[in-house]
């Protein structure tokens, strides 16, 4: 590890517990995105994490900064000409380095995103609120990017568990255990702020419940940990996953109307009826 205050994410996913973290990410990840369709999917930050792999939209893209976790050395590369790529306009720099294979990196400043309002169908967010400097603007770009129905997937550190409480000890003495500039945010937080923005949270799952060990020959022995932790606590796990859905009020998806037959007034009925009786012959 590194005893610098922040560690780099390329450092951190070749050790043990970044390969066991990033492992059980990518697993989330690619059972959730896998059903989800549209047009336009956006990844932003992490490089190190293929998070649209199993995402089948024809248009993806890796969107990185200098503070979204894609790795200290990264530079910004040259300004080009703006204009449309994988059918997204206004970028501010393109370049295919670092994203997978079929696919673009994008670099601009991810607190002001050069996409137009409601544009994007699936936005990805592997541990970016853990590097921006505003996580609060950052989830209001989200929303405001996202087109209604559109989906929103979070992956972060939990505050509370072993890990946060391994990270709040290491900051403290230099020494942090996991690559986060700013501190961690806790689940119910998450949960909030999706809240105020006017996003249904459709689900949220933990995982990662080993001890936060830097070897892997210890991580080993405590995998044990994972079923139990699962069952029995499973809102201490090192990391989670959230997903929503942006809602908008008033907006409500409808099958085919139906004409309807116009309804006749009913006739009146008189309340009582009179018979005149007959005359005797």
């Amino acid at each position: 590890m590194s005893d610098r205050t922040i560690i780099d994410w390329p450092a951190w996913t070749a050790s043990a517990p970044g390969r066991y973290v990033l492992d059980w990410e990518q697993a989330q990840l690619d059972s959730v995105v896998s059903n989800v369709f549209g047009y336009h999917a956006l990844q932003l930050g992490l490089p190190q994490l293929d998070a649209l792999r199993e995402n089948r939209m024809p248009s993806r893209a890796l969107v990185l900064d200098a503070a979204s976790g894609a790795s200290a050395p990264f530079t910004y590369p040259p300004r080009r000409r703006q204009g449309d790529v994988a059918g997204l306009p206004g970028l501010a720099g393109v370049d295919g380095r670092y994203a997978p294979a079929a696919r673009t990196t994008l670099w601009c400043d991810l607190l002001d995103l050069p996409f137009e309002a409601q544009s994007v169908d699936l936005l990805v967010m592997p541990h970016t609120l853990e590097f921006t400097r505003d996580p609060h603007r950052l989830l209001r770009e989200a929303e405001r990017v996202l087109m209604p129905e559109g989906q929103l997937v979070i992956l972060g550190f939990n505050s509370l568990s072993l890990w946060g409480a391994r990270q709040s000890f290491g900051k403290m003495t230099g020494r942090p255990f996991v690559p986060a500039a700013q501190d961690l945010i806790a689940f119910n937080r998450i949960k909030d702020w999706l809240k105020l923005l006017g996003f249904e949270l459709e689900r949220g799952r933990f995982g990662c419940y080993r001890p936060p060990l830097a070897r892997e020959n210890w991580l080993t022995r405590f995998a044990f940990m994972e079923a139990a932790g699962d069952r029995w606590w499973p809102i201490f796990g090192a990391a989670y996953m959230v997903t929503a859905v942006k809602r908008v009020r008033g907006m409500r998806l409808v099958g085919a109307i139906k004409a309807k037959k116009p309804v006749l007034a009913p006739g009146l009925a008189p309340a009582a009826t009179h018979k005149t009786p007959n005359p005797r012959i």
